[in-house]
């Protein structure tokens, strides 16, 4: 892991591995494109003590705003906070690890370890390794309070294997013969 960036309640972060990841276009759960953010979840593993120190403590200052902006200068029953245990959820590959789902209305700045931009869209996908900037910010909407997580840029780090099963038209198709094909028995 680098040494995390803390910057008031903006932080970078990673190597993390990244899920649930759409930054190339807007994804709504429900199907409403006026509801639909660019997002990803951000794994950051339990044993990564200085990391999550510097997630909470932009959280905490995001918490400190939201009192004295939106809160009536106190701390709400109830405050929903943005960094979860992934062993709540029922994923193994959440085990060990906490979690943020960082969101953003605009389009994320996506770059390589050259800080080159990423265009393919290929190339960010659930289960590859990112340097993540993020932001928190605290909310109040239709009566619920919290800290929400802002997804600002990310540099992809390395790639590994793709979550949700997909994998690559090359590894479907590595090994089959097209050389002895004939087409005109098609």
């Amino acid at each position: 892991m680098i040494t995390p960036k803390v910057n008031g309640t903006k932080v970078v972060i990673g190597p993390c591995r990244l899920s649930y990841t759409h930054v190339f276009a807007k994804h709504s759960p429900n199907g409403d494109p006026a509801d639909g953010k660019y997002q990803t979840n951000v794994l950051i593993p339990k044993t990564e003590k200085e990391t999550l120190k510097a997630i909470n403590a932009a959280i905490e200052a995001a918490k400190q705003q939201g009192i004295v902006s939106k809160w009536g200068g106190k701390t709400p029953k109830n405050l929903s906070m943005p960094l979860n245990d992934g062993d709540d959820k029922e994923d193994e590959l959440y085990e060990n690890h906490f979690f943020v789902n960082a969101k953003a209305n605009t389009r994320p700045g996506i770059v390589d370890r050259n800080k080159q931009p990423i265009v393919d869209e290929e190339e960010m996908y659930s289960g590859v390794w990112a340097i993540v900037s993020i932001t928190f910010f605290p909310y109040e909407v239709s009566g619920n309070k919290g800290v929400a997580c802002g997804l600002n840029n990310l540099m992809k780090w390395k790639d590994d294997d793709r979550l949700g099963g997909r994998v690559s038209a090359e590894a479907d198709f590595d090994g089959v013969d097209t050389s002895s094909e004939d087409d005109e028995d098609l």
